[in-house]
């Protein structure tokens, strides 16, 4: 029987991206998030490619393009500050023919729930405790509501997912640590301001960089080379003593940015890992987004194919005369391209934290070979590129309309969504 109703565990960006596409094939989504409301946060992540063009054809790309930022430089000063490497982001956008932004994390996923909030079904302050698969659908156990049987459930509850949990067994079996840590937050009233400028200074073994925001907030990425350390990330303080261990110094910028680690807006910290799975689904529970494939936080490109994944599992739910059909069918159809896609990210998060000075210094001059016309060529078109035509699913119902100001219903310049590893 063809799946009508369907849960989805997460609301960040995959989950609000595919409770859209469901929404336009006449399906019936819920969206379940433990927050009690959208979250805040996130890092400025690069968004093209498919995921892009998923997001115009939904009518969102005007609201993603107010909110975005024009990166105009990269940049990699020493300790004393100096620039010492620098591209030109102009280099990006003649890679993608212009369809490039930089946008924070959090403004990208409310946007995508702007487009549902009022059509679908939200249930915040609420999480998945169990789940029982019978000929009848899936029957939900959740933290407060109760006991309700959907026909078929999807997590899209990020790297350390319960769905995934729930289903198929412990995170550490599907977990490929890349060795590094990662550290997000944002302070308001930080100076120097570099508008459209990502400054980066790096130290063997770690890096620590910056980017303004609109309201004089400033965003701060801290990344650690590191294989021993175990933080859990929840556990504030000692997230702050690892950082000031790994950062405190008289380089650059450090102590200062430090200072602003207390009393910031949010801290976000993680292992920046890849989820490895031979198989998205098991009857009909499935995996969207990173709970599925994340490609790690460093990778650059896990919100666009989380957009990606929604829409092609929604269009596949539509098509199939069963869900198990048509979750094999979304594998099938994204397998290969995505696993590929993982393999190419592997490698990114060593060109943020080298782990040696000779490792710094050949990463700036890679950095500076880009700003050459034919290596920018070369190289940025095969890295951005996305090999793969996506089915055209035909939608029953007409694109949201996003108003004369081009937002989505319910958007707002305050609206924000989920934390750094939650699309």
């Amino acid at each position: 029987m063809a799946p009508k109703t369907v849960l989805i565990s997460g609301a960040g960006i995959a989950g609000p991206a595919l409770a859209y596409w469901l929404l336009q094939h006449g399906l019936q989504p819920t969206l379940v998030e433990r927050a009690p409301r959208p979250r805040t946060g996130g890092y400025i992540i690069d968004f093209w490619g498919l995921g892009y063009d998923i997001v115009e054809k939904m009518g969102l790309l005007p609201a993603v393009l107010q909110a975005g930022y024009q990166l105009g430089e990269v940049r990699i000063v020493n300790a004393r500050g100096r620039r010492v490497s620098h591209l030109n982001a102009e280099v990006f956008r003649a890679a993608t023919v212009g369809r490039y932004t930089s946008i924070s994390r959090g403004e990208l996923a409310g946007i995508l729930f702007s487009a549902v909030e009022t059509r679908a079904e939200v249930l915040f302050n609420e999480g998945v405790t169990a789940l029982a698969e019978d000929a009848g659908g899936v029957l939900v156990s959740f933290e407060r509501s109760p006991s309700r049987r959907f026909d078929v459930v999807v997590g899209a509850d990020g790297l350390h997912s319960t769905v995934r949990r729930l289903t198929f067994g412990p995170e550490q079996r599907f977990e490929k640590f890349l060795g590094y840590n990662v550290a997000v937050f944002r302070a308001r009233g930080y100076r120097p301001r570099d508008e459209g400028i990502y400054v980066a200074y790096a130290r063997p073994g770690s890096q620590i960089a910056r980017f303004s925001l609109r309201d004089d907030r400033t965003v701060f990425l801290l990344i650690t080379a590191d294989h021993e350390t175990q933080i859990e990330s929840h556990d504030s303080e000692a997230v702050r003593r690892y950082l000031y261990q790994r950062f405190d110094s008289p380089d650059w910028e450090c102590r200062q940015i430090l200072e602003s680690l207390e009393g910031c807006e949010d801290l976000y910290f993680d292992r920046v890992s890849q989820i490895r799975m031979p198989h998205w689904w098991k009857g009909r529970v499935a995996l969207v987004g990173d709970a599925a494939y994340a490609p790690s936080l460093l990778a650059g490109q896990g919100a666009a194919l989380a957009v990606i994944g929604a829409y092609v599992l929604a269009g596949e739910l539509s098509r199939a005369g069963s869900a198990e059909q048509a979750l094999a069918r979304y594998e099938s159809v994204l397998g290969p391209f995505l696993r590929n896609k993982q393999v190419a990210a592997e490698g990114v998060a060593a060109t943020f934290a080298p782990r040696t000075r000779l490792g710094i210094f050949v990463r700036n001059q890679m950095v500076k070979a880009l700003g050459l016309p034919l290596v920018a060529k070369l190289v940025l078109r095969y890295n951005l590129l996305d090999r793969i035509t996506l089915p055209d699913y035909e939608a029953r119902r007409a694109p949201v309309d996003l108003g004369p100001a081009g937002q989505a219903p319910g958007n707002s310049p305050a609206a924000s969504s989920a934390a750094p590893g939650e699309p």
